[in-house]
């Protein structure tokens, strides 16, 4: 990927055609971050606090339409207001409430869409958090003494409630073990509490085993929702405390976000 390309030339390589075109989409959205954009007001003006954007609706999905230049703003023929701001500033304000950004819609095969899980990623920084889309399943690996520690870790600490694991492959990038760790507490004090217990039992990891912290109160992370959805907990406090004495643990199979941290 050469330097200094622009939003709109980096537009044209990300195609379903090309085989670099996850590559293509990584830099688009480093480009993006830091590049103006001009979003499409539907009503109002500028700096106007009742002006509201422009919307789409594709697959049942909720996007804000914007355009990557003044001649493309020209080229698209729209005649209600505009507001610009840098990509990184639009998409904290879009993925909190789950809507997308769509490039250039009048552009050739309509414009790209840039999902709202992107957007939180180009808000929080592409370094932090993995590329997308994301292939989430049960973990293979054998980690039964990392678990283990985890487990004994989380008995140590009155503030978790729960541990859960899944294997992550990112679209771009190395594949790692997510370990979600779910607290009582759900303020910022809980993502503290979950990198300190991965931290403390570290050292029982296989060696190279890639390994991320995934706070479950983080009701937009990807991998969280899908342990909240599909992960059965291999430590949960509350089903010990209300088991019938001396009743024995549900089994745990044997198999087994940001990116992996160093611990």
């Amino acid at each position: 990927m050469s330097a200094g390309q622009s939003v709109e030339e980096l537009l044209r390589q990300v195609s379903p055609a090309r085989d670099d075109r996850y590559a293509a989409y990584e830099e688009l959205l480093r480009v993006l971050a830091d590049a103006p954009l001009w979003l499409l007001l539907w009503r109002g003006h500028a700096a106007d606090p009742q002006a509201r954007y422009a919307r789409m609706d594709v697959a049942g999905h909720g996007y804000v339409p914007c355009v990557t230049s003044p001649r493309e703003l020209a080229v698209s023929g729209w005649t209600r207001g505009h507001e610009v701001a840098s990509g990184r500033e639009i998409a904290g304000g879009l993925y909190p409430a789950h809507h997308g950004l769509w490039l250039n819609p009048h552009g050739p095969g309509g414009g790209l869409g840039v999902p709202w899980l992107d957007l939180r990623r180009v808000s929080a920084g592409l370094d932090r958090l993995p590329a997308g889309p994301l292939r989430i399943s049960e973990p293979v690996v054998r980690a039964q003494q990392f678990y283990a520690q985890l487990t004994h870790e989380a008995q140590r600490s009155p503030a978790v409630r729960s541990l859960r694991r899944a294997w992550v492959r990112p679209a771009h990038g190395t594949a790692f073990l997510a370990i979600g760790v779910d607290c009582y507490d759900t303020g910022p004090q809980a993502l503290h509490t979950a990198t300190a217990l991965v931290r403390q039992a570290a050292h029982a990891a296989p060696d190279g085993l890639p390994v991320a912290v995934v706070a479950m109160t983080d009701p937009h992370d990807p991998v969280a929702m899908w342990l909240r959805a599909h992960g059965r907990p291999f430590f949960d406090r509350d089903a010990r405390l209300t088991a019938p004495h001396g009743a024995a643990p549900s089994p745990v199979p044997q198999h087994g976000y940001g990116y992996p941290g160093t611990y």
